[in-house]
């Protein structure tokens, strides 16, 4: 019989809301964690600093404004950062040193690092994308202009897709934009495709999978579209959207209503790559089977709003990061006292679908 699934909350958690989570590529434990408290956050979710804690905080990473993304870069000794400050930076993780990539005109709201193209792409609320070669600093940062504010965005193996205000979705081939860093031409790429997000309100997030065949977007209106890059006809008959994170309430008449929550954050399995598990501000997370269109399982509720998902490399743990939403309508935000990461360990077959066993 498979061991039982655990579930740990790490000590010593930022002091405000935490908007982005990552594992290294190279370790199940080393997750690094971005905070609008102006920090980034390394940990060792494994090492227990003493028998009543769990998880070591290893290294904090200060900025001078909120920190919007964080991402691993080559391997678990490289960082780069998005920051309301308008740059683009790149940390060791070791010497905890920063250096400047490239500044934006506006906060940046995303970084994502290709290991296939050793490309780091950041989004920006100026509208652009910028295209950086991390191991090569002397060719100028390529910049894209966007038709609208990005919101989110998620690299597969071969694309980067963007999901930005107006509905609007554009997808850009990693090598076209590695091509055309290292030819420093100026001409900025235009997309591979460009789409209509299959969701009717603001995206809030973009996963996507990682055999490379498609994505997952969620919206602030309770809602999960799944989509496949194939441009046929047969694949884009495939695509479908769903409800999801929504609490019934009764009325006083005895009717019963939805109370509709954003899906604040998405992520896609690692192993079983149909599998991807969405948070909401219901305070709840989910797993979901892309392929057989299915909810696989709906975890214990938490006692925040889920802000940020993140797989370990190898799938066996899912870092939750839970911070209080802006849902209740608080005037004087604050995420202090009420910020927690928890790390789940999967149980074997936990996040396998259904009629995939070995």
């Amino acid at each position: 019989m498979a061991p039982p699934a655990t579930q740990f909350e790490l000590a010593q958690p930022p002091n405000d809301a935490i908007s982005a989570l990552a594992f290294a590529p190279d370790s199940p434990s080393r997750l690094l964690v971005s905070s609008w408290d102006k920090n980034i956050y390394l940990y060792d979710t494994l090492q227990n600093s003493d028998e009543n804690s769990h998880g070591t905080l290893l290294r904090t990473y200060e900025h001078r404004a909120p920190v919007m993304d964080v991402c691993f870069g080559k391997d678990g000794s490289e960082a780069f950062s998005a920051g309301m400050d308008w740059q683009v930076r790149r940390l060791d993780l070791e010497t905890g040193d920063q250096t400047t990539l490239s500044k934006h005109e506006a906060p940046v709201r995303r970084v994502v690092y290709s290991r296939e193209h050793s490309l780091l792409v950041s989004a920006s609320w100026d509208s652009t994308l910028h295209v950086h070669s991390p191991t090569n600093l002397s060719l100028t940062p390529l910049t894209i202009p966007l038709p609208g504010k990005p919101h989110a965005m998620a690299a597969s193996p071969s694309k980067v897709i963007v999901a930005m205000t107006s509905r609007l979705v554009h997808i850009y081939d990693l090598s076209t934009l590695s091509s055309a860093l290292t030819s420093q031409s100026g001409e900025p790429p235009q997309p591979w495709q460009q789409r209509e997000s299959s969701l009717k309100f603001l995206t809030r997030a973009v996963a996507a999978m990682p055999s490379d065949a498609g994505y997952a977007t969620s919206s602030i209106e309770g809602r999960v579209a799944v989509e496949w890059f194939d441009a046929s006809a047969e694949s884009q008959a495939r695509k479908y959207a769903f409800k999801c994170h929504r609490t019934p309430q009764a009325g006083a008449d005895g009717s019963s209503t939805d109370v509709v929550y954003p899906v604040n954050a998405l992520a896609f399995h690692p192993v079983h790559g149909s599998t991807f598990a969405s948070g909401g501000g219901d305070a709840t997370v989910a797993l979901w089977d892309a392929e057989a269109k299915r909810r696989m399982k709906v975890y214990q509720k938490f006692a925040d709003s889920v802000a940020a998902l993140a797989f370990s490399a190898d799938g066996r743990y899912l870092a939750v990061a839970v911070c209080p939403g802006f849902e209740t309508g608080m005037e004087d935000y604050s995420g202090e006292g009420r910020t927690k990461i928890f790390v789940r360990e999967l149980g074997e077959n936990e996040a396998l679908p259904k009629g995939k066993g070995k």
